[in-house]
């Protein structure tokens, strides 16, 4: 338990970090030193931290998405567009997508639930060339006899031949084909997430935008533009799928953050800043 002190005390790491620490401490000892832990109580508990989530302005977003190109870009088009984390997207199937109904069907996101979002219509153009590109590409995997796409094993059972259907492949293919360490089956595994992020990190510098943007930002971005535009917050609870909208209620404080609808009083008050004056006067 000192070290559990430690990491509260010493460290300040946050709550989540210090509940990981005591979960890998208990397995060590239940399952590795078979010792039995008992009473795992009496240690002092990280403060949870209640950090605002970064947003960016529409015109950053439109400055972002501007600087990327490829699969990469439509990822986030997603990303932003139906308010998606980064692994529902790399991990949608192609009969998840619903043309039709504008729709993204997302299995099995966090917490193992199934949802459905939106799907942005000026993606679509782009995301039919995708597909089609796609579907040459199973085609020649077929033939090739790599084109069995992963399945988890209790939906392998249940259809069978279903790992070389076309609608069960993955929308966001990656390049290469590889050997699953699992099966040893060579086939494509859908697009890794790093690709994503690194293509984020590097279109926000050549925007100049200068806050830290990750893929995750982008679903921040979707929920704070809607609640912006009046939708109702259990209806963006649904699009984002939490369970409590306590969760979704952290982007009305972002709303709400002091400095975005109030007129500073310093600017009510006429100045005439001689630069080279300020330059020295204000030297610290």
């Amino acid at each position: 338990m000192g070290y559990l002190d430690y990491l509260a005390v010493e460290r300040n790491v946050a709550a989540s970090t210090q509940k990981q620490a005591l979960n890998a401490l208990a397995f060590l000892f239940n399952h590795g030193l078979k010792i039995e832990t008992g009473d795992f109580s009496g240690f002092r508990r990280a403060r949870k931290r209640k950090n605002l989530p970064v947003v960016l302005r529409v015109e950053e977003i439109q400055m972002l998405l501007s600087s990327m190109a490829g699969t990469e870009r439509l990822v986030a088009d997603l990303l932003y567009g139906g308010g998606m984390r980064l692994m529902e997207a790399v991990r949608l199937r192609v009969q998840d997508l619903d043309f039709g109904a504008d729709t993204i069907f997302v299995r099995n996101g966090k917490g193992g639930k199934d949802r459905r979002t939106t799907l942005p219509r000026t993606a679509v153009p782009a995301l039919r060339r995708h597909l089609e590109f796609n579907r040459h590409q199973f085609e020649e995997d077929l033939e090739a006899g790599t084109g069995s796409v992963y399945l988890p094993p209790n939906l392998d059972r249940k259809y069978g031949h279903a790992a070389k259907e076309w609608i069960w492949q993955y929308v966001f293919p990656s390049k290469r084909i590889q050997k699953d360490p699992r099966t040893g089956i060579r086939r494509r595994h859908h697009l890794h997430e790093s690709k994503v992020q690194a293509a984020v990190k590097k279109a926000a510098q050549m925007a100049g935008i200068e806050k830290r943007v990750t893929p995750h930002t982008l679903r921040h971005s979707f929920a704070t533009h809607l609640l912006e535009k009046h939708y109702d917050i259990r209806t963006v609870q649904e699009l984002l799928g939490h369970t409590s909208v306590e969760t979704t209620m952290i982007y009305t404080h972002v709303l709400n953050r002091p400095g975005l609808h109030v007129h500073s009083p310093l600017d009510d008050i006429d100045q005439d800043w001689d630069r080279e004056q300020l330059n020295e006067g204000t030297r610290y």
